[in-house]
């Protein structure tokens, strides 16, 4: 057994099978998930595990070369938003409808148990050398 980093043996078996430039979708308890991807529901009860302790593991595994989040989280959860732009430098802001078109191409989908609304992001994983 792992002692470290990911326990989750589904979560730990989809991060090592992506590639450069393969989207994953870390999203709310309330973002549609798309059909196709490998899908993670790691969603326990409302705000377990919370978005951010997802994203910082997931953070911590992966390299990520970009990242792209929904417009409307500015206004809608100013903590998301100071979350995603402390951790992710250059985040590119489309509207919701864009990002769920965008998560359809997503490789895998992680689910948190988040209940805030727009606390989504699509990262695109990028080469460690």
């Amino acid at each position: 057994m792992k002692k470290a980093g990911i326990l989750n043996r589904q979560l730990s078996g989809a991060l090592a099978e992506l590639g450069h430039g393969d989207g994953v979708l870390v999203c709310d308890a309330g973002m549609p998930v798309p059909s196709g991807p490998r899908v993670v529901d790691l969603a326990f009860r409302a705000g377990v595990p919370s978005f951010a302790e997802v994203l910082d593991g997931l953070l911590a595994e992966l390299v990520v070369e970009g990242a792209t989040a929904a417009a409307e989280v500015r206004a809608a959860n100013p903590a998301a938003t100071a979350l995603l732009e402390s951790r992710l430098p250059g985040l590119a802001l489309v509207p919701h409808e864009r990002l769920k078109e965008l998560s359809a191409g997503a490789r895998l989908v992680v689910r948190t148990g988040e209940a805030r609304p727009y606390a989504n992001v699509l990262l695109r994983c990028g080469v460690f050398f």
